[in-house]
């Protein structure tokens, strides 16, 4: 592991979170420097088995092979981290939890409501051993301590907080009942909201000298997501539908065919709108009186769109953007491939590669998306292998193998 960098260096977080969301979103804090510590149980985050997997499992014959320690779920959102391994159902195993947060900044945790209570590490334990601590909770609905949900004892995943803050009824063909998200958006943008509130937390605490409590709850950071959905029922009582490849209440605004593929349009502005009819030969729809601004264009979807589509399917994505590049909002709907191939991608540093334990070879994942030009944060390491810093933090932090006084 390289020195650290970025913004958030002299920060440390104790993560206990696992799956998804919380791990995203203490990633995104130690991609900035935070010195993030991933408690794990003996047997491990359980997203470490997920596929995709690395080449000597992912060539195996077995559908579960044994001793998967870093597949591509977990080795993309758990880089930068140090991991160590602590049974909180024993005693010695809570106590030095308690002593790891007496030398942080935060914890943060995704357990189900009252298990780190019942475990006897709770909030209030921890405040007790560290007043300035904070303390951040991502869970399906909330904790009671900042409200009481009639369903905060439920479980819940990415396509629970989809469904039920309707994203997942907006999205989708417009003749459809709805479709999740093609990326596990109810578990990201709340992790995201995690990491947010954390510095927030921190700032305040350094400031004050006291720490506090904080939750995100999967279903209020994606009914915050999904706003748009709010606001139309909340102004006129509009139930949004699926809204297909296009906008609502902008247009135009969507997705249009092309010969080897799709190509987004946004050209809502004037200036917009006249360069988009001059690219097609369609100078009449400049004034026409079904297309001449954004409000009667959106009255008028069904005259507007298929004049645009009429002119997309005849020409490959990048004869469009040829025509309409840098002049009006555009991009082509990208493969995979097509990403990795992209200029920008390389100029920004957005596929990044790392070595993967053993034999393996250098797999690409996802760079960071927040650049500082004082304080540039880099992957300075792969995902760890399950307790491989144990040692070392325990070390670091002068915190005994054995506690002398376990708690229970």
């Amino acid at each position: 592991m390289s020195e650290r960098s970025g913004p958030l260096a002299d920060i440390r977080i104790i993560d206990c979170t696992m799956a998804l969301a919380g791990p995203f979103g203490t990633g995104l804090l130690a991609d900035l420097g935070a010195d993030v510590i991933k408690v794990e149980p003996p047997g491990g985050d359980p997203s470490r088995s997920v596929a995709p997997l690395p080449p000597d499992y992912a060539n195996t014959k077995s559908d579960t092979p044994a001793g998967v320690d870093y597949g591509g779920y977990f080795a993309s959102i758990n880089r930068n981290k140090r991991s160590i391994v602590i049974d909180l159902k024993e005693a010695d195993g809570r106590a030095h939890l308690l002593d790891l947060c007496e030398h942080a900044d935060a914890i943060v945790e995704n357990m189900r409501v009252g298990v780190m209570d019942r475990l006897g590490v709770g909030y209030e334990v921890i405040r007790a051993r560290n007043p300035n601590i904070v303390y951040g909770a991502l869970r399906g609905f909330g904790d009671p301590r900042t409200g009481t949900s009639p369903y905060a004892e439920w479980p819940a995943f990415d396509i629970v907080a989809q469904s039920m803050s309707g994203l997942a009824g907006i999205t989708g063909p417009s003749d459809d009942g709805g479709y999740p998200c093609g990326v596990s958006v109810g578990d990201i943008y709340p992790g995201t909201l995690l990491a947010l509130g954390l510095v927030s937390a921190v700032h305040r605490a350094r400031a004050s000298g006291e720490g506090q409590f904080f939750d995100v709850a999967m279903y209020d950071a994606m009914l915050a997501f999904n706003e748009t959905l709010i606001v139309n029922y909340g102004y006129t009582g509009t139930q949004l539908p699926p809204r297909g490849r296009h906008h609502p209440n902008l247009a135009p605004f969507g997705v249009f065919p092309a010969k080897d593929g799709q190509v987004a349009i946004a050209g809502l502005g004037a200036h917009h709108w006249k360069t988009l009819c001059e690219a097609m030969g369609r100078e009449d729809l400049i004034d026409d009186k079904r297309s001449a601004n954004a409000y009667v264009r959106c009255r008028n979807l069904a005259f507007v769109e298929p004049i645009i589509a009429e002119w997309t399917s005849g020409l490959t994505k990048q004869a469009i953007i040829d025509a309409l590049g840098g002049k009006v909002p555009c991009g082509p709907m990208n493969t995979a491939e097509d990403i990795f191939n992209d200029p920008h991608v390389e100029a920004r540093s957005m596929i990044r590669r790392v070595k993967l334990p053993g034999d393996n070879p250098e797999v690409a994942i996802v760079g960071n998306p927040l650049k500082f030009q004082g304080t540039p944060s880099e992957i300075n390491q792969r995902a760890p292998l399950l307790g491989e810093h144990g040692e070392d933090i325990l070390n670091e932090l002068g915190i005994a193998a054995e506690p002398a006084n376990p708690a229970t």
